[in-house]
């Protein structure tokens, strides 16, 4: 029998570590930048045609390869970074397996031009799908020049799966961000279609933040700054009334590089949990430094998960570093010198001195006192006449106060009159209710039941509202009596449900009623919301919004201006539920248009829902009811959540 095991070609096996290495446009940006990084570059620049589908180029300045070292880069495990196992735990680059360049060569075109800056002639390289296609020399300037041409090219199923170039272009940017924020002193230029999307000068971490995410950012951020033997943790986290709902900004660095570590990033949000409500998130920038030989990197080709071997220190340094400086904010609020602000006046050393104060020191509360004067009224009541002196100058009178209390019967004879029953006699004492007075023929509960009998039940202090036949509970449940139980209603989920029907029935026939707004809302996107915003422009449009993009000066922000929306939205507001369809539209995977339709459809539902304590008028919550029911399925939510709950009576009865 002859042997089964065969070496791979390098082809082959190139292929195979593409598929980790090399998932979408981002990475290739990610490995690319990386090695410019390494190779000390002081510029970078980043040029995309369609999203990095049909090109990605990066240029920088760094030191060059010669044509041996060109030719050799694209081997797999050719690298300068490491020379032997034990360099490992000094790594002071971002790559050393000697990857990522056969991998994007296995699935695209390549085509490089560099030179070293000492040489005076460089290298031009082309290959494609790991084979070498032409060397020869060529004039270029110091540096590297690296263009990725029709990548997955020669594997149409991978390509076929890349997503809209709008969402590639967001997952380009975010990783854009996490490059740009690790290297604060590089200066950054990314450009997509001949347009500029960033222009980051070299600068402090604080003035990288501002540039990626606007100015507004700057006055968020409080400094985190500490230093032990183990570690130094440097960098800002956010105050606490700026935590954000959805999409929170948080980084970790180490020594240069990016790190996603769920355990310290429980460390920071666990100094938060007091500040801000649960499903809130703080935004941080935290940058670690430690010594490489306590770290492991090598344990994932993408070497974004760390292992640290004093982890658990490290965890208690960053949570009392995070704590120390929230303590010290909230330690020196800012004085409000505001015009309300009462006047003092000025001292006088000439004016006279304090009032004499007619103190009674005979005076005793509890002494039995002669009662005032009675002077009857022509109704036949009786009006209280005190003539007590002051006491301390207030005004108080305690003769008047010991006559209200001697008369306190009289304050309740019209009350007791008004409410007593038909005997006779004025201000009779009424029986107490029976329990069979309670009881009634029929086995439902009552369409209608005063909120003032509820709460006179002990214990019952839920705010209750009777809405015709419907209660409404608390402001956030309705009740209601059906055949032999009682049916509980979840308003707000009731309310997104009918919603989201009629949203997803508009989107689909793209009959979306516009409203005008009497004064347009501008609200700030990110590059990478607004790349967002593009890929679902027309069924976002097709909704009923109106709005106009616009760059902001000197910030690679964008300024959305809203003038119309869905005349269905209500009271909601539109800035708000527009970026919340943003951030639900970049956090799905889906992307037919059906799934494009019912994503949005729920982003807007959940955005003009009635919410928890907002008042709902009677004939709303009966509308409301009515709507519901007449769905096809009005039990559970579009998120499969319960919305009715039904309590049989022979549970009501058991519980009596």
């Amino acid at each position: 029998m002859s042997d089964v095991i065969q070496l791979l070609p390098d082809s082959v096996a190139n292929q195979i570590a593409a598929g980790e290495v090399i998932q979408r446009p981002a990475s290739v940006i990610k490995e690319l930048v990386e090695n410019s990084i390494d190779a000390g570059a002081t510029q970078v620049k980043i040029f995309l045609r369609d999203a990095g589908k049909t090109l990605i180029q990066v240029v920088d300045d760094g030191c060059g390869m010669s044509d041996t070292d060109a030719r050799l880069a694209f081997e797999r495990h050719a690298t300068s970074k490491i020379r032997q196992a034990s360099d490992l735990f000094e790594l002071h680059t971002m790559g050393f397996r000697g990857e990522a360049l056969p991998s994007i060569a296995a699935v695209a075109q390549i085509d490089l031009f560099t030179m070293k800056h000492d040489a005076t002639l460089g290298t031009h390289l082309e290959l494609a799908a790991s084979k070498f296609v032409s060397q020869v020399p060529e004039a270029c300037a110091p540096g590297s020049n690296l263009s990725v041409k029709n990548l997955f090219f020669n594997f149409p199923a991978r390509r076929k799966f890349l997503k809209k170039d709008a969402v590639e272009l967001s997952h380009i940017l975010h990783e854009f961000e996490r490059l740009a924020l690790v290297n604060p002193g590089v200066e950054f230029e990314l450009w997509h279609n001949d347009v500029t999307l960033h222009q980051l000068l070299p600068g402090s971490l604080r003035m990288r933040i501002s540039g990626l995410f606007g100015r507004a950012i700057d006055k968020q951020l409080i400094p985190v700054e500490t230093e032990t033997p183990l570690v130094k943790i440097s960098g800002f986290i956010s105050l606490p009334e700026h935590a954000r709902k959805r999409n929170a900004l948080q980084y970790f660095f180490v020594n240069g590089r990016n790190m996603v570590h769920p355990y310290f990033r429980k460390a920071v949000l666990s100094c938060y949990e007091q500040l801000i409500s649960s499903d809130h998130q703080p935004n941080f920038f935290i940058n670690f430094e430690v010594e490489p030989q306590t770290i492991d990197v090598n344990i994932h080709p993408t070497k974004s998960e760390i292992k640290f071997e004093n982890e658990q220190a490290i965890w208690q340094i960053l949570s009392a570093a995070v704590r120390e400086a929230l303590g010290k904010f909230n330690a020196s609020p800012a004085l409000d010198f505001s015009d309300d602000a009462p006047e003092i006046p000025v001292f006088n050393p000439d004016a006279g001195a304090a009032p004499e104060l007619n103190i009674d020191v005979d005076y005793n509360p509890f002494a039995p006192t002669k009662r005032s004067s009675e002077a009857h009224t022509e109704d036949g009541g009786a009006s209280v006449q005190t003539a007590a002196p002051s006491r301390l100058n207030s005004g108080y009178s305690g003769s008047s106060r010991k006559s209200s209390l001697d008369n306190w019967e009289k304050l309740y004879a019209d009350f007791k009159s008004a409410t007593a029953p038909e005997t006779g006699v004025p201000g009779a004492d009424t029986a107490a209710p029976t329990p069979e007075s309670f009881l009634t023929d029929e086995t439902d509960l009552p369409a209608s039941i005063e909120a003032s009998a509820l709460n006179a039940i002990p214990g019952m202090d839920i705010s209750w509202q009777n809405v015709g036949g419907v209660l409404q509970l608390a402001n956030r449940f309705l009740v209601t009596a059906g055949v032999n139980s009682l049916i509980v209603i979840d308003r707000h989920r009731a309310h997104v449900k009918v919603l989201y029907e009629r949203f997803l029935k508009e989107t689909e026939q793209s009959v979306g009623k516009s409203q005008q707004v009497m004064f347009g809302q501008v609200v700030e996107l990110t590059p990478e919301q607004r790349a967002v915003l593009d890929s679902v422009n027309d069924e976002v449009r097709a909704l009923g919004y109106e709005f106009s993009l616009e760059k902001a000066d000197g910030e690679g922000m964008f300024q959305c201006e809203i003038s119309g929306v869905p005349a269905i939205l209500g009271n909601a507001d539109p800035a708000q539920s527009l970026l919340k369809i943003i951030d639900d539209a970049a956090s799905e995977t889906g992307n037919s248009r059906e799934s494009i339709h019912r994503r949005l459809a729920l982003s807007l539902a959940q955005s003009a829902a009635i919410r928890a304590n907002e008042v709902q008028l009677p004939a709303e919550a009966e509308r409301l009811l009515a709507d519901l029911f007449s769905l096809p399925d009005p039990t559970y939510s579009p998120e499969g959540s319960t919305i009715i709950c039904q309590i049989p009576l022979s549970e009501i009865a058991r519980r009596f």
